[in-house]
């Protein structure tokens, strides 16, 4: 496997936690000083989950964390979404869906340092097991959640209630979901398989993709999805065997792998082995072949975490390159929106590592 190193490596701090990390991302900032992270985090001594939030700072020591508040969950935290709030800068809204079925609904007050529950979905009627994927909508107001049960569920926010929008009656389970527009959003499923909804066209969804690329050898489940705002017709799904590919809606029976092992469409130089955890368009990387080119078929490149314990870059014909490689696995990355040098990771030897990338 050919892997490259940037030019300029980023810095990397790792930093030891007291708790299992299940997720984190990075909360809208109030100021140019003041920058804070929301952890899902599981403590296995006392089988207690907890959300979290955090102040980050950055010194020329390094980077620190400093907890603000931290409130019980109360079951563990399988997806985690943060999206600016409608109403106030200030307290954006976090979503957190859990391993009992339900969906909570926090607004994170990061200037009085509060997590204020607004709003739970109960268990009962919403999913049956795990939740195991949420998206909050841009402006905040619906969720999309979807679980192995073959439920797709909407949260209205704003009414504090939710629609089934589709129940495959176990024929199908969905593992992940992201939104492309405010009416339209994608699921992944087994089978490497994705779904294209329309709230426009209610029955199920438009579009559907489905690729064998091992002749049956592996299942392959669809892991993370993320769509990119500027090019809302394609999507980029990790999964299985390092599997990352896109899919065009405009293409709808065709998609190009990025990365994976053992696939017959596969670059030679795939960055990873294992699953694929997370896929993150990266808009701190830029290439010129993009740049100068006026086609919109190229795609952008992506940020990947793996259970092999890669952290790395991969670019659509292009060498990929490998930022952070651990001994254990890294379950989950957020790259900042409003300062994408920065990343945070979260790994599974209870501790976190921050990226500052030149």
């Amino acid at each position: 496997m050919a892997v490259t190193t940037s030019d300029q490596s980023p810095r990397v701090h790792k930093l030891p936690q007291h708790t299992y990390i299940d997720a984190l991302r990075w909360l809208p900032h109030v100021s140019t000083f003041s920058r804070h992270i929301l952890f899902a985090t599981y403590d296995s001594d006392a089988s207690s989950p907890s959300l979290q939030t955090l102040t980050f700072s950055s010194s020329q020591i390094g980077p620190s964390l400093a907890p603000q508040v931290s409130i019980s969950a109360p079951s563990r935290i399988t997806s985690l979404k943060v999206s600016p709030s409608p109403f106030s800068p200030a307290k954006p809204i976090a979503a957190a869906a859990t391993f009992s079925g339900s969906a909570l609904f926090y607004s994170a007050d990061l200037i009085n340092g509060s997590l204020n529950l607004e709003f739970a979905v109960p268990e009962t009627g919403f999913h049956t097991g795990p939740v195991s994927g949420i998206d909050l909508s841009d402006s905040g107001s619906e969720c999309v959640s979807v679980g192995e049960d073959g439920r797709v569920n909407l949260v209205n926010l704003t009414k504090k209630g939710f629609r089934r929008v589709f129940e495959s009656n176990g024929l199908v389970s969905y593992t992940s979901v992201r939104w492309a527009s405010p009416v339209e959003f994608v699921t992944g499923a087994f089978g490497f398989g994705l779904h294209w909804w329309d709230q426009r066209k209610p029955g199920g969804p438009v579009a559907l993709f489905k690729e064998n690329w091992t002749g049956g050898a592996t299942s392959g489940v669809v892991h993370s999805i993320d769509i990119h705002q500027s090019r809302k017709h394609t999507c980029l799904a990790g999964g299985s065997s390092g599997t990352l590919f896109a899919w065009d809606i405009r293409s709808p029976k065709q998609s190009v792998v990025l990365s994976g092992v053992g696939f017959r469409d596969a670059p030679k130089n795939s960055l990873v082995e294992s699953d694929v955890w997370e896929v993150q368009y990266d808009n701190y990387t830029h290439s010129s072949k993009i740049i100068n080119s006026s086609s919109s078929s190229r795609i952008l490149p992506a940020m990947i975490c793996s259970e092999d314990g890669i952290l790395g870059v991969v670019e659509h014909g292009e060498e990929p390159v490998e930022l952070m490689a651990e001994p254990c696995a890294i379950n989950s990355f957020d790259i900042d929106r409003q300062n994408p040098s920065d990343v945070i990771c979260s790994l599974e030897w209870e501790s976190v590592a921050i990226l500052t990338r030149p």
